[in-house]
């Protein structure tokens, strides 16, 4: 994230409409230049508890709820609150571990172990004031971006990005079961995927967004993404995953199938936020 980072992941679950149709292209401005190439994550969704996140959430944004999305008729949703009627005030986010053939920020790569991979929890967000637009992209809020190479988090840091250490890995096993996990402050998480069934996505898939630093950061950049030829499979029943911590990640809830997602092209870069 930083602002942070990347964002991989089937767009369509967290609200109504299409995903965005257009060229590999960011604003002009950027302070710093993203690329990434062949990446796999694993992507789960997850709802939370807002009351536990306040201290992320700048003034200017607000949380996107289930209650919203109901009244938007998000099939999802209104089902989520057949199970958890009191939660219609939480918020919507996603949790990836990802692993990728390149990640440059300025041409300057990350050295990670063996399986080294990224992971981000994200949040849909939109302006506290509904006239206020937030501009390219779907916004999101950085709640967390992870990753094994406190130099590489050093270097972020030093861009205006958002970015902490946490012990991230991915890797396939024998039996082509993906396997992750995350070792960070207050909260250890373990998953598998097995990839199952048809794959949806290619090359006329594309999406744009926005991604702003959380407020319990020091740092006040946001970045731009725009990335093509997203391909995903769903995970099968055999997956799971597994949160321990008193971290408020942990205290969430998964709702629907995990997902194995691949194959894109992403640029982006660092522009100082001043929504």
């Amino acid at each position: 994230m930083k602002v942070v980072i990347l964002l991989f992941f089937n767009i369509a679950f967290l609200y109504s409409g299409s995903i965005y149709s257009q060229a590999l292209t960011v604003p002009a401005g950027a302070q710093t230049r993203w690329v990434i190439e062949n990446p796999e994550e694993i992507v789960q969704y997850i709802t939370f508890d807002p009351s536990t996140v306040e201290s992320k959430l700048p003034e200017a944004l607000r949380y996107i709820t289930i209650n919203e999305l109901a009244i938007d008729n998000v099939g999802w949703a209104i089902n989520y609150l057949d199970d958890y009627p009191s939660n219609g005030s939480w918020g919507v986010s996603f949790l990836e571990i990802v692993r990728m053939e390149t990640f440059m920020i300025d041409d300057k790569l990350p050295d990670w172990p063996r399986h080294g991979a990224a992971a981000l929890w994200c949040a849909r967000i939109a302006p506290s004031d509904p006239s206020t637009s937030l501009g390219f992209g779907r916004p999101l809020l950085v709640m967390e971006f992870w990753m094994p190479d406190n130099a590489y988090v050093s270097y972020m840091k030093d861009k205006g990005h958002y970015a902490s250490y946490g012990d991230v890995g991915l890797y396939q096993d024998q039996e082509k079961k993906w396997r992750g996990s995350i070792q960070a402050k207050n909260i250890k998480v373990i998953m598998s995927c097995n990839p199952s069934g048809q794959v949806f996505g290619g090359a006329n898939s594309s999406g744009a967004q926005s991604l702003f630093p959380p407020l319990s950061s020091p740092v006040n950049h946001l970045v731009k993404v725009a990335f093509s030829g997203h391909r995903e499979q769903e995970c099968d029943s055999t997956s799971s995953w597994s949160f321990q911590g008193t971290h408020p990640l942990a205290k969430g809830i998964l709702v629907g199938t995990s997902r194995y997602e691949y194959g894109y092209s992403l640029i982006g870069g660092a522009y100082p936020n001043r929504e």
